[in-house]
């Protein structure tokens, strides 16, 4: 076997551990195969809001639909009638739509092949990797109970003690806890054994 075979089968299975299967890119969304789904949902609104802003707001509000008030009621506008400034927004949920297919594996995509919405497929995608409102509440009292818990174990390093740290807080604000810098800092001072 020859040297650059060995570095090739090295990196593959190194690339088996990784939670998605392609490295960090400015130019396609990050793949999510179903793990890590804390990592790919920061990276994922990262990649897109550098896009454009008014991918996001597709999103999170859902879709612009045109309207104009007829006799005081608001009803569609006609594509027909539709202003530049009209396409332009509609055609943010387009995007949206497709920058999220494109992102998924195929069994995460089979999950909202038939979404309708940016938004729709985004909630369904968020109801799966991080359960209902009662599971959300539930993993949400375990995490604090871990950062109240929270110590530096015997022959820890500081940057793994940093890491851990960092994990369950950043699920924590993710899931609305909101934190104070400065508690942050305490807290982390005195999880520090004695050596520190």
């Amino acid at each position: 076997m020859k040297f650059s075979q060995v570095l090739f089968f090295k990196s593959v299975s190194m690339a088996d551990k990784l939670p998605f299967g392609e490295g960090a890119s400015i130019n396609r969304p990050p793949l999510f195969c179903g793990v890590n789904c804390q990592f790919w949902n920061v990276r994922m609104q990262i990649f897109i809001e550098s896009t454009n802003k008014g991918i996001w707001d597709a999103i999170e509000n859902g879709p612009f639909i045109p309207q104009v008030k007829k006799d005081d009621v608001f009803v569609d506008k006609p594509w027909s009638e539709w202003t530049e400034s009209d396409s332009k927004k509609v055609k943010f949920d387009w995007i949206a739509m497709n920058i999220i297919t494109s992102a998924l594996s195929c069994d995460e995509f089979s999950r909202v092949s038939q979404c309708k919405s940016a938004k729709e497929m985004w909630d369904i995608l968020e109801v799966t990797r991080e359960g209902k409102n009662d599971v959300k509440r539930a993993r949400k009292h375990a995490l604090i109970q871990e950062y109240e818990m929270f110590r530096m174990q015997k022959g820890e390093k500081i940057s793994e003690v940093q890491k851990i740290f960092s994990n369950i807080v950043n699920h924590l604000m993710s899931l609305g806890k909101t934190f104070e810098k400065e508690e942050l800092n305490i807290k982390i001072l005195k999880c520090l054994d004695r050596t520190w």
